[in-house]
């Protein structure tokens, strides 16, 4: 196995962190009769040798001794050899290390036959991707189909066969019929379960016609026979990397991988993803139910539609004793935001009688907000208000409570008075202070509680110079003020900070308590053209509020629309309509920002909105989105993040305002 070993330099040879010449430690450990040595070995092999699936020169000398090991039966746990193999030449898109592993895949074809099932699992899909000769592929997993008798080592040649087609579509027919026997009967739930989902990825046009009934009845079928199935690798009790990434997976994690793959074949039929997810989670297996929150938060994320009832019965999961389905659904329904008014009864119900999840305690760093409350404030039903009340009045304020409240606007206003007293109460001269009074300075603009004035006037004492770890707060502070009308309790100080970092905010906010152009149009300027990227287009949108006093920027912002990133030219876009009123130099901005950069959408779809019939030649874009399944959010060119589906769900708002008053 490891003839030669000694022989390579692995000193001169590099990995992740460093040298290499402990590369051969880890190869004979993975050899190694002990198990927990085993799982050090493969740790070291992901951590370093194949760290985050980047290939490097001590990759590809490893790649003959991992084949070695992989052919000999006495070593334990071939299995996961063969799976980094796998993960060596395909996953890092390095022409060297796909032809160092296509070199000796003949070993994968032996390892077809070999007596260990999991080794045979692991050899299925690597003989699709490495094995030269499509027609002898076709032929190897066409004789293993006919003989195998182990069931997962069957769902993995349904899956290699299914890889098989999409990268094989002049050799597919013969695959195809496999598949389609493979997915009626007299075969197994699981099996059938496997090939109707291949058949969905690579042939709709052979599925039945009624592909969601069946499979929710082969899903249930599935589940009343399925057995607990322990780990027989060896490394459940270990706490290697590889072992504790394997605790984190799904309880059924084939189960899940089998509907996982029939939703993403259905891709954006959202009306049969949905019917699917209402069988998953009303069936009577709470494993089922706690695969299929996740698989509904993977369409709320990716696709729009009318997810009511799915929600609803998301919401209907919180009632459960079982932890794992309970907070898989919490998880869920807290990205959700007003799309999650369906579940707030039930939200609320868990709110009330689980006071212990209010707040979540961990072991280090300060307690969060509870993720239940989190998820009611966030759908903004003012039912979380009276319990946010009696949490901002315990002794300390969990991290998140404010900018969770503000979810809630004009709704929390009884909430003020204990958020102003929080933030009069945090010390100026605290390295936490920005952490602390930023959520709360959040929560008091969307309540509009002018009385915070004071308490976040104090916020800027010493400013410009001795503001401390204040700095980084300032610029929230003015915004703040001046969303509140407070812009004018600080001329004075507002006039020295537009020679600081904070000049353009501070300019928005002098412009608000005096309307002299005079004063702020120079600084503006200047940052549209020299500041940096946040500046460039906070400067261009604070230009755009000051109307027509501000032309003598328009040549600046043509040349600012006129080049750079998308984001920055739509800005500069706006504020020329807003400053102009000509429509000519900004609706080709609009246009090629708005499919250069998915980001640029909700600004433009409002900006539009403000043009009314002078956006009327982009209506076309408008009405395309609207009937666009895929958020735009979501998947390549999208932003994603904690707030996707808000975001989305905001442009739509924005689009369908937008089309109705143009009628």
């Amino acid at each position: 196995m490891f003839t030669g070993i000694d022989e390579v330099d692995w000193a001169s040879l590099r990995h992740a962190y460093g040298s290499a010449e402990d590369v051969p430690g880890w190869l004979r450990g993975l050899a190694s009769a002990d198990a927990a040595e085993r799982g050090t070995a493969l740790d070291g092999m992901y951590g370093a040798v194949h760290h985050e699936g980047n290939v490097y020169d001590s990759t590809l000398a490893c790649v003959p001794f991992l084949f070695a090991l992989a052919a000999r039966e006495e070593v334990p746990d071939r299995a996961g050899i063969v799976d980094l193999l796998v993960s060596i030449g395909s996953q890092s898109g390095d022409a060297r290390a796909r032809e160092a592993v296509r070199a000796d895949a003949e070993v994968f074809a032996v390892l077809t036959d070999d007596p260990d099932p999991r080794v045979r699992r692991a050899a299925a899909g690597a003989v699709v991707r490495f094995l030269d000769g499509r027609a002898r592929v076709l032929d190897l997993l066409r004789r293993r189909v006919a003989v195998e008798r182990d069931d997962r080592v069957l769902r993995a040649l349904t899956a290699a066969l299914g890889q098989f087609v999409r990268g094989c579509p002049e050799h597919a027919a013969a695959a195809l019929d496999l598949l389609v026997a493979q997915s009626a009967p007299p075969h197994d739930p699981a099996l059938r379960l496997a090939a109707l989902g291949q058949l969905a990825l690579c042939a709709p046009a052979r599925l039945p016609a009624d592909l969601v009934p069946t499979a929710v009845r082969l899903l249930r079928e599935r589940s009343a026979h399925r057995t607990r199935v322990t780990d027989r690798c060896g490394h459940r009790g270990s706490d290697t990397l590889v072992a504790r990434l394997r605790r984190l997976r799904p309880s059924d994690e084939e189960g899940a991988s089998l509907l996982r793959t029939l939703h993403t074949a259905l891709g954006d039929r959202v009306g049969d993803r949905s019917a699917l997810l209402t069988g998953q989670l009303t069936s009577p297996d709470p494993v089922d139910r706690c695969n299929a929150v996740w698989m509904a938060g993977a369409l709320f994320r990716g696709r729009r539609g009318d997810h009511a009832a799915t929600v609803g019965l998301i919401g209907g999961q919180l009632g459960t004793e079982q932890d794992r389905l309970r907070d898989a659904a919490v998880s869920v329904l807290s990205e959700l935001f007003d799309l999650a008014a369906p579940a707030a009864d039930d939200l609320h119900a868990l709110v009330l009688g689980r006071p212990d999840l209010w707040t979540h305690r961990w072991e280090r760093g300060a307690p969060t907000l509870g993720g239940p409350l989190k998820a009611l404030a966030r759908s903004g039903d003012p039912r979380a208000v009276p319990v946010l009340a009696q949490v901002l009045a315990g002794p300390v304020v969990p991290a998140g409570l404010g900018d969770e409240t503000a979810h809630l606007g004009p709704a929390a206003a009884p909430l003020a008075p204990a958020l102003r007293h929080r933030l009069g109460r945090i010390p100026l001269d605290s390295p936490a202070v920005s952490r602390l009074a930023g959520p709360l300075l959040s929560a008091l603009r969307a309540i509009g509680d002018r009385e915070a004035i004071p308490e976040a006037l104090r916020l800027l004492s010493g400013a410009p110079d001795g503001l401390g770890a204040r700095d980084a707060l300032a610029g929230q502070v003015i915004e703040t003020l001046d969303a509140l009308g407070g812009a004018a309790h600080m001329v004075p100080l507002l006039r020295e900070l537009l020679r600081t970092r904070h000049a353009v905010v501070a300019a928005g906010a002098l412009w608000s308590a005096e309307r002299e152009a005079a004063a702020v149009l120079p600084v503006l300027r200047r940052e549209l053209l020299r500041g940096e990227p946040d500046d460039r287009r906070l400067a261009a949108a604070q230009l755009g509020r000051l109307g027509p006093a501000a032309r003598a920027a328009l040549p600046d912002l043509r040349r600012s629309a006129g080049s750079g990133p998308a984001e920055e030219r739509a800005s500069a876009a706006c504020a020329l309509w807003h400053i102009g009123h000509d429509p000519d130099p900004v609706l080709p901005v609009f246009r090629s920002a708005w499919t250069e950069d998915p980001r640029t959408r909700g600004p433009i779809a409002r900006c539009l909105a403000d043009m009314g019939p002078a956006a009327a030649p982009l209506r076309d874009l408008i009405r395309t989105e609207l009937a666009t399944v895929r958020r735009h959010t979501a998947g390549e060119g999208g932003h994603g993040g904690s707030r996707a589906i808000p975001e989305d769900e905001a442009l739509l708002k924005a689009c369908r305002a937008l089309l109705s008053g143009s009628r």
